[in-house]
C-alpha cells in the first residue's frame, strides 16, 4: 500500500500559551499559596505548571508501514497539582493504582469476524421466528456470548475516499463483496472496477440515477426550499437515494436488514452516507415520534398493505405533522410492469387498493401519482381527522391509547394511529412548526418552547448550543486532523443530549454527518425529537449493547459523560471494545470525562492498540472534567497476532 501519512492528535502551542495566561492572574490572586503550590508542582512534574512544554512523540508502528503518532501536552500525566484543593484520597490512590497496573492487553478477534455485528448476528438470527421476518430484529449476546477481543479490519484495508469522491467510489478490500454486483447488474447499484467498488447511483426504480428520480420528486413535493430536511428511506439498498440527497441539504436515514444483500449498509456506510441496520418487523423504528419530514420507499419489498397496515402506521408514527410518503415500486404503476413483475392485474391492483385505505385512514392526502412515483401527505394536525373518522362508514383504527410516542427501544408496534399534539385551530401544526433549513439548526425547537422537555428552556438550549461552539473549537485547538479537509466524514456522538456538538459541526461547514445517540438511560432519551428538530438525524442506543452497524462505520466518536452514565449498569470495556469495533483504523475517540474516571477509562484503553493522551478542559487545568484523546492505530487481520 505504501508509505501511510502519520495520524496525530497534539496540543498546540497556543493551547499551552492559553493554559499559561490562567495560572499568572491566580498566583497573583493567591500570593501565599504560590510557594507551595509551585514547589508540589516542581516535584511531581519536572518543572513549573505554567513553562513551556517540550513535544515529545509516542509512535507505534506496525509491518504495514503504518504510524499513529500522538504529541502529549506534558511529558508526563499528573494531575496531583491541578486537584490538590479539592483531592478524594481513596479516588486519588484508585486512580494511581488504575494508572500503575498493567493494562490487560485485548487479543484480536479471529479474521471471521471482521464484519461482525453482534446484535444482528446471521448465526444467532435463526434461533428466532421467521414470520414477519422477526429473526431479522435485534438479538443481542448473552454475557457468555460476548466477544472480548478486537474485530479486525479485513487484509489490504485501505482509508475511504474522502468525501465527495466516496459517494461514487471506495476500495473493494474495504467491503469484499460481489454479491450485489452479479444480482443488481442491470440495475447499475454497484460494479466492481479492478482494487476499486464504482456506485453509477442507479436503483432497481431508477435506472437513470438517483439525481433524475430525486428531481422527479421534486416536481410533486418542495425539495429546494428547506421545507424538507430529514428523510428516511426504509429498505435503502446501497442507499443512492439519500446519497444523492446531501447535495440539496437534506439529511436522510437509510435503513435496511442484514438479509440475503448481505453488505447493502456496509456499502453505504463505506460511501459516507448516513445508514444503520434495520428492520420493520414487530419493533418500533428507534426513533422518536414525529421525526422525518419525508419517508420514501423504492421497491423497498416491506408489505405495507398487511397486518392491518401495521408498517404504514409506524411511518406514520415517525413522520412530522404535514411530512411526506414516497412510494415507487409494486403496485405504483401495476398496468405498465405486471408482466414484468410476474404477478396478476388482480393481486397488484388489490394490493394497491389496500394501501390507500390504510392511507385514508391516517388521514393522509394523496398528492399525486405521476409514473412511478406516488406521494401522500400526513395532516398538520388531527382536527379534521377526528371529525371525518366519525362520519366515516368503514371502521377505523383506534387511536393509540399509549401516552409516550416516542418510545422505541424494544417498544412494539401496534396497529393503532399515534395521536398528534391538541392545537388550539385547524391550520396550527401539531407540536409545533419547525423553521426552513438552516435556520432550524439553531432556532429554539418546538418541544422546547413548548416546555415538553423537563428542565430545558430556552435561554438553557442557547445557552448551550454556544457551550457546544467553544467546545469544538477547544477540539480544533487540540486536534490536527480537524484541519484535514474530508478527514471526517462518519461521526457518531454517543451522549448526544440536545444535539450541540453536530450543530456546531454543521455550522462550521465541515463536510460530515453524524449520528447523535440518545442512551437509553435517565433522561437522555427525551432529547432525541429535539435533536430531529434542529434537522438533525439519530437513534436510541443502549451502551451496553452492541450498535446497529457493521465495524469500521465511524472515523470519530465522541463520547461526553458516557461511562459516568453507564456506571454499575456494564462493565466498562464492553462499552470500550464496542467502541473500537465501530471505529475505522487511524480513527479518533474525544472522551469527556471526570478526570478519575478517565484514567480508569486510559487503563483499559491501552491495552486495545489505542493510543491516548488526557487534555485539559477548554476552561483550563482547574476543571475536574478532561478530554481523553484517542488515536486507533491501523492494523488489519493479517496483523492480528502481533
Amino acid at each position: 500500500m505504501g508509505v501511510r501519512s502519520a495520524t496525530k492528535l497534539h496540543i498546540s502551542p497556543a493551547h499551552s500559551a492559553a493554559r499559561r495566561s490562567l495560572f499568572l492572574p491566580l498566583a497573583a490572586v493567591a500570593l501565599l499559596c504560590s510557594a507551595s503550590y509551585l514547589l508540589g508542582a516542581w516535584q511531581h512534574g519536572g518543572g513549573l505548571p505554567f513553562s513551556s512544554p517540550s513535544p515529545r512523540s509516542v509512535s507505534i508502528a506496525t509491518d504495514i508501514t503504518c504510524t499513529t503518532t500522538l504529541t502529549p501536552s506534558t511529558p508526563t500525566l499528573d494531575f496531583s497539582a491541578h486537584h490538590a484543593a479539592a483531592a478524594d484520597p481513596a479516588a486519588s490512590k484508585a486512580a494511581s493504582s488504575a494508572s500503575s497496573a498493567a493494562p490487560r492487553r485485548y487479543p484480536a478477534c479471529p479474521v471471521e469476524y471482521s464484519e461482525y455485528t453482534p446484535c444482528e448476528d446471521v448465526k444467532r438470527s435463526l434461533r428466532y421466528p421467521r414470520d414477519r421476518l422477526v429473526y431479522r430484529e435485534r438479538h443481542c449476546p448473552s454475557p457468555r456470548e460476548r466477544l472480548r477481543c478486537l474485530v479486525p479490519a479485513p487484509a489490504g484495508y485501505r482509508n475511504p475516499f474522502p468525501w465527495p469522491a466516496s459517494r461514487d467510489v471506495a476500495w473493494f478490500a474495504n467491503v469484499p463483496h460481489k454479491e450485489l454486483t452479479v444480482e443488481k447488474a442491470v440495475q447499475n447499484w454497484i460494479r466492481v472496477d479492478g482494487d476499486k467498488l464504482r456506485f453509477p447511483g442507479g436503483g432497481t426504480m431508477f435506472p437513470h440515477g438517483a439525481d433524475a428520480y430525486i428531481d422527479d420528486i421534486g416536481k410533486l413535493i418542495p425539495l429546494h426550499d428547506g421545507s424538507i430536511r430529514t428523510a428516511l428511506d426504509t429498505g435503502c439498498g446501497v442507499a443512492s437515494w439519500g446519497a444523492y440527497l446531501l447535495s440539496r441539504d437534506i439529511l436522510a436515514m437509510s435503513f435496511a436488514p442484514r438479509d440475503s444483500h448481505e453488505a447493502q449498509v456496509q456499502f453505504a456506510l463505506e460511501r459516507g452516507v448516513p445508514a444503520m441496520i434495520g428492520v420493520l418487523a414487530s419493533n418500533r423504528l428507534t426513533y422518536p415520534a414525529r421525526a422525518f419530514d419525508m419517508a420514501h420507499c423504492s421497491r423497498c419489498l416491506i408489505p405495507w398493505h398487511l397486518y392491518d397496515g401495521l408498517y404504514l402506521m409506524e411511518v406514520d408514527r415517525v413522520l412530522r405533522p404535514g411530512g411526506y410518503w414516497i412510494l415507487s415500486g409494486p403496485p405504483i404503476n401495476w398496468k405498465k410492469y405486471w408482466k414484468g413483475w410476474e404477478r396478476s392485474k388482480e393481486d397488484l391492483n388489490a394490493e394497491q387498493e389496500a394501501i390507500e385505505a390504510v392511507a385514508r385512514s391516517l388521514c393522509w392526502t394523496k398528492i399525486k401519482e405521476a409514473g412511478d412515483i406516488a406521494v401522500w401527505q400526513k395532516p398538520a394536525n388531527h382536527v379534521g381527522c377526528k371529525a371525518s373518522r366519525k362520519k366515516a362508514a368503514a371502521k377505523s383504527p383506534p387511536f393509540c391509547s399509549r401516552k409516550n410516542a416516542d418510545a422505541a427501544w424494544y417498544d412494539k408496534m401496534e396497529a393503532c394511529v399515534t395521536p398528534l399534539p391538541d392545537v388550539s385551530g385547524a391550520s396550527e401544526v401539531a407540536g409545533g412548526a419547525v423553521q426552513k433549513w438552516p435556520q432550524r439548526l439553531t432556532a429554539v425547537p418546538p418541544r422546547i418552547s413548548a416546555g415538553s422537555l423537563k428542565g430545558v428552556t430556552a435561554k438553557a438550549f442557547l445557552q448551550d448550543t454556544e457551550l457546544w461552539k467553544k467546545r469544538v473549537r477547544h477540539y480544533r485547538a487540540v486536534i490536527n486532523q480537524f484541519e484535514q479537509k474530508g478527514r471526517y466524514r462518519n461521526v457518531l456522538d454517543m451522549n448526544a443530549r440536545l444535539g450541540g456538538f453536530a450543530a456546531a459541526l454543521a455550522m462550521a461547514n465541515y463536510p460530515l454527518w453524524v449520528m447523535n445517540m440518545a442512551p437509553t438511560v435517565g433522561n437522555s432519551s427525551a432529547a432525541l425529537g429535539v435533536i430531529y428538530e434542529r434537522g438533525l438525524i439519530g437513534s436510541y442506543q443502549d451502551w451496553c449493547e452492541g450498535t446497529s452497524t457493521y465495524p469500521r462505520t465511524y472515523d470519530l466518536i465522541h463520547a461526553d459523560s458516557v461511562f459516568t452514565l453507564y456506571k454499575n449498569r456494564c462493565e466498562m470495556d464492553i462499552i470500550l471494545l464496542e467502541m473500537d469495533r465501530i471505529l475505522r483504523p487511524e480513527g479518533t475517540v474525544i472522551i469527556r470525562d471526570d478526570v478519575d474516571m478517565l484514567v480508569k477509562i486510559k487503563s483499559v484503553a491501552d491495552g486495545m492498540r489505542w493510543d491516548s493522551q488526557i487534555v485539559d478542559h477548554e476552561d483550563g487545568p482547574l476543571v475536574r472534567e478532561k478530554v481523553l484523546l484517542v488515536a486507533k492505530t491501523y492494523w488489519t487481520a493479517k496483523d492480528r497476532d502481533q
